[in-house]
């Protein structure tokens, strides 16, 4: 079984990035893949798969975004998904190589424009998990109001771990809280999101700007597109998948009966088995 190593990457603007790095001597024939979290979540949040993907003998980079796990906190909550891209291809031109890229929610969005940007010779495959540039609002603000409302901490790992219950209820309960040690840090007696709270603060663009950019982006990709949606998810609606899949007829769909917008740890053995198929295809 390959093991990760913990490195880092230079960003833009002096952010140091932090990664888990597997296979880095990896045949030089297969392209890399580079795996960004969502919007409040860590490289972590992709170890099962990574961990899958290395022992398939690919190099895998799970990377922490500015702001996020043990990457630096954006100087002026500098966290624009153009600040974000940058940081991307930074990373990408430090692996030197082709890459594949997954991206989940904020990921994913990312993914399309570091994709547009790097060109197909570069990121020669996308994998977008349960994000479509028009997604759904009222499922996106759920999102925010359940970061939003924990900014203070919590007393205990169990407590935390109701929290994350009630908002993932289709999710079986960890027997034990302790996997959240992973998302979690401890300071001053109580339990805080591994992430900046200035995430939650920061000046909002205008969303609709935002939407069009990085939808004209994904429908000038002319590379191997997967989406995968959790059938449960309440971002991305059957609607918004039929919608990009008309935009962009190159994309093939993956749907996980049993995953909603959390599709990875949701039900990571099918998603798993999607990327895998994707990926060595």
């Amino acid at each position: 079984m390959s093991t990760a190593q913990t490195v880092k990457f230079d960003g833009v603007n002096g952010v140091t990035l932090v990664a888990d790095e597997w296979n880095r001597g990896a045949d030089g024939d297969r392209p890399t893949i580079l795996l960004l979290h969502g919007g409040g979540q860590n490289r972590f949040s992709w170890h099962k798969t990574s961990q899958i993907l290395a022992d398939q003998g690919y190099h895998v980079v799970a990377l922490d975004t500015r702001g996020h796990g043990d990457s630096d906190r954006a100087p002026g909550a500098d966290y624009a998904i153009e600040t974000l891209t940058a940081d991307a291809v930074a990373v990408i031109d430090t692996i030197a190589r082709p890459v594949v890229l997954i991206g989940a929610s904020m990921g994913g969005l990312t993914g399309i424009l570091v994709a547009d940007q790097a060109g197909p010779r570069r990121v020669t495959k996308l994998v977008l998990v349960d994000v479509v540039p028009r997604y759904e609002k009222d499922g996106s603000a759920r999102i925010r109001d359940f970061m939003a409302s924990h900014l203070d901490g919590f007393d205990s790992l169990e407590q935390a771990a109701d929290a994350v219950a009630a908002y993932l209820p289709h999710r079986t309960k960890p027997r034990s809280p302790e996997g959240l040690k992973k998302n979690l840090r401890f300071r001053d007696g109580r339990w805080y999101w591994h992430w900046d709270p200035a995430l939650m603060t920061k000046p909002n663009d205008d969303p609709a700007l935002r939407i069009e950019k990085i939808e004209a982006a994904a429908i000038g990709l002319h590379i191997p597109i997967l989406l995968i949606r959790g059938k449960l998810s309440d971002v991305v609606s059957a609607e918004g998948v039929a919608d990009f899949m008309a935009k962009v007829p190159g994309a093939r769909l993956a749907e996980l009966s049993d995953a909603g917008h959390t599709a990875a740890g949701d039900d990571n053995d099918a998603f798993s088995a999607a990327v895998v198929e994707f990926v060595s295809g």
